[in-house]
């Protein structure tokens, strides 16, 4: 019995082969490409932008991603004060497009390890030992910003583009932050005293301040009484001194006889009668004989 390749059969033998004879390689958005022919020309000099490429099996395509990318390091800094920082920092970087061949070339796929770590960790080691321990997290800013200018002179000609440097996080050992803490403890305690004694002289101040002026009070009311009495005493003298000119001996005469119970008795000097004046009556009355003999007996007594 004879046998007969069926169409379907052919179909997939035919399938098979182009297989084995071609490939193909698809560049994503985002990457470029390198066509590797190690049996003709070698290297590809210009880059493959996205797209699918056919390609003999026994040639290759080097994919270099040239999007952004971060990578971040845990590194072990010395201060300035000789104190250990443990600083976790961040770099953003990422292949020149256009400059891809020449960093296959000179470096290969893995250049963050071979050349950009060595250099960032040693450039952040240096910036931070300028720098004290306490000032390093309030300084993060100006450091990153020192270790991205290294980073870049360290890296020029190297076809990596450096898009930023950040100080994601600083830490200490345990023994400096039990300092720090008693540290700011103790700075914590003398604010406060220093704050309980300022609360303390001002109200000193104040209690100061108002017993001067509950003083001045006093003193201007004893001197405003002082004054009401002397001004009362000068006006009852000036009254004084204006009633003695005007008390005369026949004004003081004339005050024994003004009032209407007053009684006094005239005797002029040439006569030998006296005439009783009392108060009321106009005239003067005449006395008898017996009245008149009485009181020369009285006066001859007197």
């Amino acid at each position: 019995m004879s046998r007969f390749i069926t169409p379907p059969l052919l179909l997939l033998l035919f399938s098979l082969l182009l297989n084995t004879a071609c490939a193909g390689t698809t560049v994503q958005p985002g990457q470029r490409g390198l066509m590797w022919r190690p049996f003709s020309e070698g290297l590809n000099t210009e880059p493959l932008k996205d797209g699918f490429y056919w390609r003999a099996p026994w040639n290759n395509v080097y994919l270099y991603d040239v999007r952004w990318q971060s990578y971040t390091e845990n590194v072990d800094a010395l201060s300035a004060d000789d104190l250990q920082v443990l600083v976790k920092a961040a770099i953003i970087l990422r292949p020149v497009p256009e400059e891809v061949y020449f960093l296959a070339h000179e470096v290969g796929t893995d250049f963050y390890p071979r050349i950009v770590k060595p250099e960032f960790l040693a450039a952040v080691r240096s910036v931070v030992s300028g720098y004290s321990m306490v000032t390093v997290p309030e300084k993060s800013s100006e450091i990153a910003s020192k270790v991205q200018a290294v980073v870049v002179e360290k890296l020029k000609g190297r076809h990596l583009a450096i898009q930023s440097v950040a100080l994601a996080d600083v830490d200490f050992p345990q023994i400096v932050l039990s300092a720090i803490e008693q540290k700011q403890a103790k700075e914590q305690e003398k604010e406060q005293k220093e704050f309980e004694l300022t609360i303390a002289s001002k109200d000193a101040d104040i209690a100061r301040t108002r017993a001067k002026g509950e003083g001045d009070s006093i003193r201007i009311r004893a001197e405003g009484e002082a004054e009401g009495l002397r001004i009362r005493a000068l006006g009852q003298a000036k009254a004084q001194e204006t009633i003695s000119k005007t008390l005369t001996p026949d004004y003081l005469r004339y005050k024994l006889y003004d009032g209407q119970n007053s009684k006094f008795v005239l005797l002029p000097d040439k006569l030998d009668i006296p005439i009783l004046l009392a108060p009321g009556t106009e005239e003067p009355r005449p006395q008898s004989q017996d009245a008149i003999s009485q009181n020369r007996q009285s006066t001859s007594g007197h």
